[in-house]
C-alpha cells in the first residue's frame, strides 16, 4: 500500500499521478517482497522540499530522506533511492533462501 502526506506542499492532481507513475516499480518491488506499506512525506522547509519514506516490508524496515530545492527533484532523488533499497533487500532476501 502506498500513502502519499503531502504536508505543507499543494500538489494537483496531474502531481500526484506523476509521483504514483514513479512509484510504480518501487509499488511491484515491494509487492514481491510481501506485507509492502509505504509512507511518503512531502514538506517544505525554508526553501527546500524535504521528501521521506517509511517502509515496512517482510525483509525489513527502512527511512530514506532527501532536500531539493524542486518537488520534482527532491521526488525523483527519493525514489531512485527506494528502489535501491528494494533492490538490495530483494537480493539479500534471495541469497539467504
Amino acid at each position: 500500500m502506498v500513502k502519499l502526506e503531502p504536508g505543507n506542499v499543494l500538489l494537483k492532481p496531474s502531481h500526484r499521478r506523476q509521483l504514483m507513475g514513479w512509484l510504480r516499480r518501487s509499488s511491484r518491488m515491494g509487492e514481491r517482497l510481501g506485507d509492502f506499506d509505504l509512507t511518503i512525506t512531502i514538506s517544505r522547509v525554508g526553501n527546500q522540499h524535504e521528501a521521506i519514506a517509511a517502509v515496512h516490508d517482510s525483509a525489513g524496515d527502512f527511512i530514506c530522506r532527501t532536500r531539493q530545492r524542486d518537488w520534482r527533484d527532491a521526488m525523483r532523488e527519493l525514489v531512485q533511492r527506494l528502489v535501491i533499497q528494494l533492490h538490495n533487500q530483494r537480493l539479500r532476501r534471495a541469497m539467504l533462501a
